[in-house]
């Protein structure tokens, strides 16, 4: 399998597609030509299997919009298998990675029938249509980006040359796009908040990933005020991990608990709603934060075993951090006392 595999996040990426036909987010955003939609942070749940070469991605979906309907793109390098799954897993891991309350303080912290293949014109192949999570969901692939941005016209998205600049990597092969549509309710359509339920996709890779390449979104971001945005992972493997830009580069992620979490195992699978088969036998969590900027990334976020296995919690994080503090404020001082004696 290409060593370059992977699923483009089911979220918007926390930034908004506004009436501006250029812009595209790095999960490929769509919305209608005249409305905006806005998700500034991202938590996501990633299981990776190391064994089987399987990497399950479960994200909740919430976003701020003025459309009645939003979209987005989500390549994968085989046919994904798309399922809803519980939202309860996400406060469970925050409780577990939480500081412990001696520190004294806190931290911010359905579905239709498959559709058989249906060809359109030879150029996009419709592979599954599904409603689950509260998404309407159409698997398909394209054989060149105009293609994807033809179709992406046709069913009432702002299109633009950027968006078949952005899925020229996911072309050809054994890659198909799941375009996601999230729908208000009749009595949603006057509020500005949409909700679905957590959308899990499961896909096979050589290596567990998370999308980060995006075109360069700053100058949408400031029209829109979205300045900031946070990203965490809750990463769940037999192994701590780390992540790196394209497996190479340093990445600003930054890990802030790491630990054994084998006996919620059997509790988180329930809430994900996945079979108890699911993953390695024993589970080791990284949680990993980053303050993830609104302009374009070098690339996507790859993700390997530490060479030296670390426990780590937000107490001994807190501690280590004050500790640093006070060696350089130690060091300055020895400076000034030495600058003094010598003058």
């Amino acid at each position: 399998m290409k060593s370059h595999l992977f699923l483009k996040s089911v979220s918007l990426i926390g930034l908004a597609l506004a009436s501006s036909p250029t812009n595209s987010l790095a999960c490929c955003a769509v919305a209608g030509i005249r409305n905006h939609v806005v998700n500034a942070n991202q938590t996501v749940v990633m299981i990776w299997d190391k064994k089987q070469q399987t990497q399950h991605f479960i994200r909740k979906a919430d976003f701020k919009t003025d459309a009645n309907d939003i979209g987005f793109l989500v390549p994968s390098p085989s046919r994904p298998q798309l399922e809803e799954s519980g939202n309860g897993a996400f406060s469970k891991l925050a409780t577990i990675t939480a500081p412990k309350a001696s520190n004294g303080g806190g931290f911010p912290l359905g579905c239709a029938a498959s559709a058989p293949p249906q060809a359109l014109g030879s150029r996009v192949t419709i592979i599954e249509e599904k409603r689950v999570a509260g998404f309407d969901a159409t698997v398909l692939t394209a054989r060149s980006g105009d293609d994807l941005v033809n179709w992406l016209k046709n069913n009432g998205y702002a299109y633009s040359p950027a968006v078949s600049e952005w899925a020229k990597p996911y072309l050809g092969g054994n890659w198909h796009f799941t375009a996601l549509k999230v729908v208000k309710d009749q009595s949603a359509r006057t509020k500005d908040e949409v909700k679905a339920a957590s959308l899990r996709i499961s896909f096979k890779t050589d290596r567990p990933l998370f999308p980060y390449r995006e075109p360069n979104s700053t100058a949408s971001s400031n029209n829109l005020d979205a300045k900031h945005r946070l990203l965490r992972i809750y990463f769940i493997a037999e192994a701590q991990y780390q992540g790196k830009i394209d497996g190479r580069k340093p990445w600003s992620g930054k890990t802030v608990w790491s630990g054994d979490i084998t006996q919620h195992r059997k509790a988180l699978l329930n809430k994900l709603k996945l079979p108890a088969s699911t993953g390695p036998s024993n589970w080791w969590l990284t949680e990993i934060e980053d303050q993830w900027p609104y302009k374009k990334a070098a690339g996507d976020v790859y993700f390997s075993p530490v060479a030296k296995q670390i426990t780590l919690d937000r107490n001994t994080m807190h501690h280590n951090q004050m500790d640093a503090s006070a060696l350089v404020m130690l060091a300055g001082f020895i400076w000034v006392v030495r600058l003094k004696k010598s003058s």
